[in-house]
Parts: C-alpha cells; sequence; structure tokens
C-alpha cells in the first residue's frame, strides 16, 4: 500500500473560555475537561484538504474517512497514541460530496448526494476498484444545500438517508426534505417528512433512528428529532411530494400554522411528532451535526448508551440522555467537551471506547479556528462529577449523579435554578426563546445512596426546554460539578 507524503503540524488547540451559561462551560475548581477526556488531532498528509464528515471502522481495525471534496481516505492504526500521515492513504476519489459511511458483508458504503454507493478492493492494493449504485430514487441535486446524510445499516439491513431542502425553504427536487429508507435489495421508500437541514444521523442503544436539524425555517433552534416511519417532523416544504410517498406515508398532513407552537400543533396533526431534544441555541451551540451512540459497556466512562452530538458551530460534542414518556423519546442535553480544532460534522464511536470527530468550517465558520480536522476523543479513565441522568416525574425531576454526592448542598432547593421557554413553530428563520416561565422547587430530597436527588417541583410546562443550572451542588469531597447545566425537554408531560 502506497501511503502519502507526511508532514509535521505544529499546533495548540484553542482555548475556549465560556460564561457559566455557554456550552463549554466548567466549574470554578481545578477540574477540567481534558482532565477525563483527552484529544489526539490527527497530523494529516500535505496538500490534502480532508473535511472529515463520516467514519467507518474496516474489519482490520483501519478507519475509513470521507471527506467533503469527494474522497475516502484510509488510516492505518488509527487508535494510535499520535497519528501522522503516513498512516493515511487514498481508498477512493472523485465521489459527489460523500458525507456518511457503513460497513456490511464485505462493502464499504457511501451515501452521496445524488445515490447510496458501495465499494471494494478487490485486487487488494488498498484502495477501491469495484463501486456499484446500490440506490438513488430520489431527485438530482440542483442546490449546493441539497445535501444528503446516511445511516448505519439496522439489525434488518436497512439504511435511512437525509435529504437537505432546496435552499432553506423549499422542496424544488423530488424528496428533498424528506428521509428514505434503503431496504436491503435497493429500493428507496418514502419514510419520514419534514426534514429540513440535516446534519447527522445515528442510532440509540435501542436501534431506533434519529437525526439532528438546524435551527431555521419552522425549527426555532437545533433538534435531535426521530425518524418514524409515516411521521411529519416539521418543515412543510416537502409536502408536494406525498403524491409519489405511495401507502407507506399515506395521506398529506394539514398545514401548520406559523406563529404557533409545536407541542399546540402536534395536538392539531397527527403526523407531526415533537423533537427529543431541543438544543437551546448558543447555549449549546448553533449547529447540531454527527451523533455517536456509546454502546462499548463503559470504554468511554460512565455515559453507558447515552449520545454524543457534535456542534459544528460551537467545536463541541454535546450528551444525551433519552428515556421514553407515553410512547414517545424525549430527554435532556448536557454540555460535555469543547475545544476541538475545527467545526465538527462526523463523528463514529469505535468498539475500543475511543470517539472520532471530523470537522470542518467550510465557509459557515467555527470556534475552532482550523479549516479541518481528524481528532479522537478518549477517556483517561477518571470519572468527572456529573449530572448523569435527568428523568421526569410527574411532579418535577430525579437527576442522577456519577459521583456520591454531598446531602447539605443537594438537598437545598436553592442549590437549583430553574427556568422554562420554548420556541416560536413559524415559518420565519429560527426563533428567539418565548414563554418564559420560573417552576417553583418546593423540595430535594437525596436517596439514601447518595447518587440521586428528587426535585419536587410546581409549574412544568409542557414544550418547554426546563434549564436546570445546580451551581451549588457539590460531591462528597466538595467539588463542584464539571458541567452543572442540564437542559431537559418536555415534549410530553406524564399524565
Amino acid at each position: 500500500m502506497k501511503s502519502l507524503l507526511s508532514h509535521a503540524v505544529v499546533s495548540t488547540l484553542l482555548a475556549i473560555a465560556c460564561c457559566a451559561t455557554g456550552p463549554s462551560a466548567v466549574n470554578a475548581q481545578t477540574s477540567q475537561e481534558s482532565d477525563y477526556y483527552k484529544i489526539t488531532t490527527f497530523q494529516t498528509p500535505v496538500g490534502e484538504v480532508i473535511e472529515a464528515a463520516g467514519f467507518q471502522m474496516f474489519p482490520d481495525g483501519s478507519l475509513a474517512v470521507c471527506s467533503r471534496r469527494g474522497d475516502i481516505f484510509r488510516i492505518q492504526n488509527p487508535l494510535a497514541d499520535q497519528v501522522g500521515a503516513d498512516q493515511f492513504s487514498i481508498f477512493a476519489r472523485g465521489l459527489h460530496e460523500p458525507l456518511s459511511l457503513a460497513w456490511r458483508d464485505g462493502w464499504l458504503y457511501a451515501t452521496q448526494r445524488g445515490e447510496v454507493t458501495r465499494m471494494r478492493d478487490e485486487d487488494g492494493d488498498g484502495a477501491a476498484d469495484v463501486f456499484e449504485t446500490v440506490a438513488d430514487g430520489w431527485g438530482v441535486s440542483t442546490d449546493y444545500h441539497e445535501y444528503a446524510f446516511g445511516s448505519k445499516f439496522d439489525k434488518d439491513g436497512n439504511m435511512a438517508v437525509t435529504l437537505c431542502l432546496t435552499g432553506s425553504f423549499n422542496s424544488d427536487v423530488q424528496y428533498r426534505g424528506w428521509a428514505m429508507k434503503i431496504t436491503p435489495d435497493g429500493k428507496t421508500l418514502p419514510m419520514t417528512s419534514g426534514v429540513r437541514s440535516p446534519a447527522g444521523i445515528g442510532t440509540d442503544s435501542k436501534g431506533r433512528w434519529f437525526y439532528t436539524d438546524n435551527q431555521g425555517p419552522w425549527n426555532g433552534t437545533c433538534a435531535l428529532k426521530p425518524l418514524l416511519q409515516g411521521k411529519f417532523v416539521g418543515h412543510p416544504g416537502g409536502f408536494r411530494w406525498y403524491e409519489d410517498g405511495g401507502s407507506t406515508m399515506g395521506p398529506k398532513p394539514a398545514e401548520p400554522n406559523s406563529g404557533s407552537r409545536m407541542h399546540i400543533e402536534s395536538d392539531r396533526i397527527a403526523e407531526l411528532e415533537m423533537p427529543a431534544v431541543l438544543f437551546p441555541y448558543d447555549k449549546m451551540g448553533k449547529s447540531a451535526s454527527g451523533i455517536a451512540c456509546d454502546t462499548t459497556g463503559g470504554k468511554f466512562g460512565p455515559f453507558v448508551n447515552q449520545l454524543f452530538v457534535a456542534d459544528q458551530s460551537a467545536s463541541t460534542i454535546m450528551r444525551v440522555f433519552l428515556e421514553e414518556i407515553d410512547g414517545h423519546v424525549q430527554g435532556v442535553c448536557f454540555p460535555f467537551r469543547s475545544g476541538f480544532a475545527s467545526g465538527n460534522v462526523g463523528v463514529e464511536m469505535s468498539d475500543s471506547g475511543a470517539l472520532f470527530v471530523g470537522g470542518t468550517n467550510r465557509g459557515w465558520g467555527s470556534v475552532g479556528n482550523r479549516p479541518f480536522a481528524i481528532e479522537r476523543l478518549d477517556w483517561t479513565g477518571k470519572v468527572p462529577f456529573e449530572i448523569l441522568a435527568m428523568r421526569l416525574q410527574k411532579d418535577g425531576f430525579e437527576l442522577e449523579f456519577t459521583q456520591s454526592i454531598d446531602p447539605e448542598t443537594a438537598s437545598d432547593p436553592q442549590a437549583y435554578d430553574l427556568q422554562t421557554y420554548t420556541y416560536e413553530y413559524r415559518s420565519q428563520y429560527g426563533s428567539p426563546e418565548v414563554d418564559h416561565t420560573r417552576p417553583k422547587i418546593r423540595s430535594a430530597v437525596v436517596s439514601e445512596d447518595r447518587m440521586k436527588v428528587r426535585l419536587v417541583i410546581d409549574g412544568l410546562q409542557r414544550g418547554h426546554v426546563h434549564e436546570l443550572v445546580c451551581n451549588q451542588v457539590k460531591n462528597a469531597d466538595g467539588q463542584n460539578l464539571l458541567h452543572p447545566q442540564a437542559y431537559y425537554t418536555a415534549s410530553h408531560l406524564i399524565k
């Protein structure tokens, strides 16, 4: 295998100082994010622009990475302490903006703008030499915004593909603004309407598909949304294609009322599925992207089966805990790790517990000041003091922590600051926070094992983000939370 030319890349990662409510805030103690999760930035080949958007481990332990520029590279020994440019080789060139990769039965699959393609290396020289179209059942792209993102395969061999709208508002090409299901025999079936600007797709630990959508028309802020057969997830720009949807979609939903609230419209529009998690704009970033689930059984730390979601603008990784309420999935997002070198897009969790992160600032800009980057996030083995989970109760929330808590601080209702807000569901671009409330925390009861707190609250709000800040809560050693903020989206309440 011929390796690419190597060069040394000397760089200091941007240190980010944010306010206490920002996506990368840490407490005033000496503890910091890098104590628990270490970023390794790969040295990339001279002359190559690798705007990494998707990853896939090969069975031999090497790593495939696809670039928005149309290339797929192969990285040998990607788990090494340092990864140099001589570990990169070219696997494929000349694709049309591949943004996602998957592996099945000896083939590497790439989702391009116009199709899902599979490829393999038959002559053993380390580069793909056989390419086949698997599925292309959507219109030919005519606009820069018409990105396509593909999932990994589910247990039945299906793949999901999300298709961006034409621009922000319209669907000028068939099925733009939809999610499609690709069956094992290559059929392309309409699955979910209402997609606007997806930037990542993945599954939770139960195999349920989710995607990230970005702030814009009919999206007050960025969100994690479920992909469910026959459902509508918010943007009506692609309604024109219901006439092509056939039996897999049913009738076209009613038009939403601009300026309403999504939970109100969901009561009127049966097909409208609420977001699982809203990412408050600015506080948790501005452009949610890739999704990875920690199914490593603890190799990535204490957050087993939780989701890790990238943000391109803030150059961060967020953490998401999900639960099921009244038959719907919803949950909470937390800050997790900041300081990445570029704008994070693709993420991939290896079986060994390494999170690969790919980035580009493309032209949108990002907090990370490099134009592109490939990085790896590794757990150091130390457990941070964090809110592990936030679970909705009929009359409040239960908080679970990663470490034993100090009962004196944790049992004081004044140690918690809670507000709620939501966003307008409207045809204009984005929305400010609206409908703010201040629920009253009546009591905070610490569990016998000192790992949980039960908050009894008056004033839970359906359809609202419940922003909880726990600045005064300490662990048994007197240490503050690494990230005291939690943002729970109560799309549904317990009846």
